[in-house]
């Protein structure tokens, strides 16, 4: 397996994929070692996890170079990742023990009866990853799996493997044991022979399309699933705001990462009386964006981590274009080694523009405008997915007032393309089922044992 550097099409390692055969066998042996992972107080493996953060931050630069390397991200914004995961380990470390601990519901001593709920570990699962932010994405999953005693089959995504290799090396380093966090080294194939094996769990991040047929197979097994897809993220912004502040927001909410994020804004609603000059200061902000060598200090917009998606993002520019759209800047791949795509901003767009319906992940963005807030309810709407929704306006109740009537698993009011630890992560539709992060997604990871107990 070949790992390519995105910004200059250099070859960066050639790595053996992991075959059936190491896969079945690689399952094994995470089957035999979750029975005592399980049994491990859990104080020690809250303390591998907290020793797991402590290296991750004595390690810092070298995770941050080797993030930015192969999957392009600016070195700035993967030191952004690494500093901002210290935080998420943090909630989990002081949030297990209490929620994974066992409740008693119900006591009557007149009836000698009590009722408790114990929280049991899934056992084996499956965790198929994503390259966009695979610190994040990947411990919002491995991290409460390992802490509520489950064993982790690790597949990172073939574009961000060096990385995955370093997350199976550091946690080993950290205390858990090398075959209850077992780390997959390869593509597709290593992937479907993953999902071939009797796991108790899959969990993965990524498209609609796979996670769909991930879905059906865990179905047909009858095990846990959750699947966290695409997003097709709206933002409306009213006619009351802060014009410049807003359109830095959202500027920033659409390009961070060169628009590779699963809660990137991928359409802007404006109302009609503010809209040119909100338009005229996103275009400004936008072309203020340096582009460049990612690992230069002062780079924001990076290449395009796979390649094949730069034919996406031409086929959606050049449908906008035929059906009268204008593109204000950008709209073609920059020429040059690597994959590279311009910072695109449309307007004159509409929902027959394939811009405004599928998932662009890219550097590019539709600005329509619109009457009022009832129009904009509708094509916030109008879509698939239902991920995130962002309002724009000082006034809180007008916000809420459009936010409940918008399908999505987030809310932001001023604010978007923003991820807590303390609020579960979650979407609607073909953005996806089940959940991460919260409470909740700690308690994702085991089943929920009843007990009826009468004394005598």
């Amino acid at each position: 397996m070949k790992i390519f550097n995105p910004a200059t099409g250099a070859l960066l390692a050639d790595l053996p994929a992991d075959s059936a055969f190491v896969v079945r066998r690689k399952y094994a042996r995470a089957r035999a070692a979750q029975p005592g992972w399980a049994a491990t107080p859990i104080e020690q493996r809250v303390a591998a996890i907290r020793a797991f953060r402590d290296r991750l931050a004595a390690k810092h630069e070298l995770l941050a170079r080797t993030l930015t390397q192969e999957v392009g991200k600016p070195i700035r914004q993967s030191r952004n990742e690494l500093n901002g995961l210290t935080k998420r380990l943090d909630f989990f470390i002081s949030e297990a023990a209490r929620v994974l601990r066992q409740e008693t519901v119900y006591a009557s001593a007149e009836q000698k009866l009590e009722e408790q709920i114990t929280h049991e570990p899934l056992g084996v699962i499956a965790n198929i990853s994503a390259w966009n932010y695979p610190y994040f994405v990947g411990s919002n999953v491995f991290v409460p799996a390992l802490l509520a005693g489950n064993a982790v089959l690790y597949k990172p995504s073939e574009f961000a493997t060096l990385t995955g290799r370093h997350i199976a090396e550091t946690l080993h380093e950290a205390g858990v044991p090398a075959d209850v966090f077992v780390a997959l080294i390869g593509s597709k194939a290593t992937g479907a022979s993953l999902l071939r094996q009797p796991i108790d769990g899959v969990f993965f991040t990524g498209s609609y399309a796979t996670g769909a047929r991930i879905g059906a197979i865990a179905g047909s097994k009858m095990i846990k699933v959750q699947l966290e897809l695409g997003g097709k993220d709206p933002a409306y912004v009213c006619d009351d705001v802060d014009i410049k502040s807003a359109a830095a927001s959202l500027a920033d909410g659409a390009f961070y990462n060169t628009g590779q994020s699963c809660c990137s804004v991928e359409r802007i609603y404006v109302q009609q009386a503010i809209h040119d000059a909100f338009v005229a200061a996103f275009v400004a902000a936008v072309t203020g964006y340096p582009i460049g060598d990612p690992m230069d200090e002062a780079t924001y917009i990076g290449p395009i981590t796979r390649r094949s998606q730069l034919e996406v993002l031409q086929r959606q520019v050049a449908d906008a274009r035929r059906k009268g759209a204008r593109i204000l800047t950008g709209g073609q791949v920059i020429k040059r080694k690597g994959n590279w795509f311009a910072p695109t901003v449309c307007t004159g767009v509409d929902h027959r523009m394939a811009l405004m319906r599928d998932e662009s992940f890219g550097p590019i963005i539709g600005i329509q405008k619109v009457r009022d807030d009832a129009e904009a309810v509708r094509l916030m709407n109008d879509t698939l997915y239902g991920l995130t929704a962002a309002v724009y306006t000082p006034d809180a109740d007008r916000a809420r007032r459009i936010l409940v009537q918008v399908n999505a698993g987030s809310a932001y009011w001023n604010c978007c393309d923003r991820v807590s630890p303390r609020l579960p992560w979650s979407g609607v539709g073909h953005s996806g089922i089940g959940l991460t992060l919260s409470t909740y997604g700690i308690q994702t990871f085991t089943r929920p044992r009843a007990w009826h107990l009468r004394g005598v």
